[in-house]
């Protein structure tokens, strides 16, 4: 049987703090040739597009050999034009060893915690061990998971908000200054403000780089996880080829992420990136080599994440009989577990 799991199931499921584990250990394994490669195919199409994601975990005595494929949709207008999520998807989780579809999972929630789960790897490994001051770029629902997952590895006292939307910042700021306890403030402006940040990240569709060296200040730590598509841009190039850069995936993000325009405009070579995050996690690349260089995490998101995460909301779901059981084959009726 085949279990479906929508979006409240999910949320039921998988919680950011194990969610931050799990995506830790998968890139800890990959650095050391544990995982089914990832890989990656996307498609435009007008208003948006689609792409593909794959990746597994090879099977060990303690964990079962798992496979993800997810299809994610990104349509960038259709809060305003249609009233749906920007990423709407399905993520196709199979046992490796086998080939049985284990389950059909709603991509929304997965992708958004653990694209933040992945900041907050980077963070513990890479960002000042008693980062305060955030600024988050892109106050959507990324920007909210973006937030809560620096919160959970480094000690945030206060937080900024910067949108091209003024009401989008404001409606941020309220939200997560009640739901974290923390001073949140929205502004209109980078600048003498945000200028004290210990962390920045940059979560939004920009297609032309706003963040640049006049901004971030040295010791800081910078998430850019926007740039998932080659035409994405959030990060002046000087500001990359001034930092010690680490790659989610290198190859990843010299063809699509903000390492790609660096190398595109010439003042970084690939030689310039200092490693992978997988190789950070696993001790094989020294992440901050001193307290003053700033550092930028190229997030352009990975399947290795998604089937971390989808693989605990799965074992989860079975173990609490969470989610309708369909056979695939042999029909579409089913029976809703729990």
């Amino acid at each position: 049987m085949t279990l479906l799991l929508g979006r409240d199931d999910v949320r039921l499921l998988l919680d950011l703090p194990s969610c931050i584990d799990a995506i830790e250990h998968a890139f800890r394994r990959h650095a050391l040739g544990q995982t089914i490669p990832p890989g990656v195919l996307g498609t435009r199409v007008d208003g948006g597009g689609f792409h593909v994601k794959t990746a597994g975990m090879r099977g060990s005595p303690a964990i079962a050999p798992r496979f993800v494929a997810k299809v994610n949709a990104n349509f960038p207008g259709n809060p305003d034009r249609h009233g749906l999520p920007t990423i709407q998807g399905v993520i196709a989780l199979f046992d490796a060893a086998d080939g049985r579809v284990l389950a059909l999972l709603d991509s929304m929630e997965i992708t958004s915690i653990r694209t933040a789960a992945a900041t907050a790897v980077a963070a513990k490994h890479l960002a000042p061990p008693n980062a305060a001051v955030v600024t988050v770029c892109g106050c959507g629902e990324q920007g909210r998971s973006q937030l809560r997952a620096v919160a959970c590895v480094r000690p945030v006292r206060r937080a900024f908000a910067y949108d091209l939307s003024a009401d989008h910042a404001e409606a941020f700021a309220s939200a997560m200054t009640s739901e974290l306890g923390i001073r949140v403030t929205p502004v209109r402006e980078l600048g003498d403000a945000t200028v004290e940040s210990d962390i920045w990240v940059t979560c939004t569709t920009a297609h032309q780089w706003f963040l640049g060296r006049s901004h971030v200040r040295h010791g800081a730590f910078v998430a850019a996880v926007g740039a998932d598509h080659p035409e994405k841009h959030e990060v002046e190039p000087e500001l990359m080829a001034a930092s010690a850069v680490i790659a989610d995936l290198l190859d990843q993000c010299a063809a699509m992420g903000d390492l790609h325009h660096a190398l595109e405009t010439g003042v970084m070579r690939r030689e310039d990136v200092r490693g992978e995050l997988a190789d950070v996690v696993a001790g094989r690349v020294i992440g901050r080599r001193s307290a003053d260089e700033i550092i930028v995490f190229d997030s352009t998101g990975t399947a290795l994440q998604d089937v971390a995460a989808a693989s605990v909301v799965y074992d989860r779901a079975v173990e609490s009989g969470v989610g309708l059981a369909v056979d695939l084959a042999g029909g579409l009726s089913g029976v809703r577990l729990h």
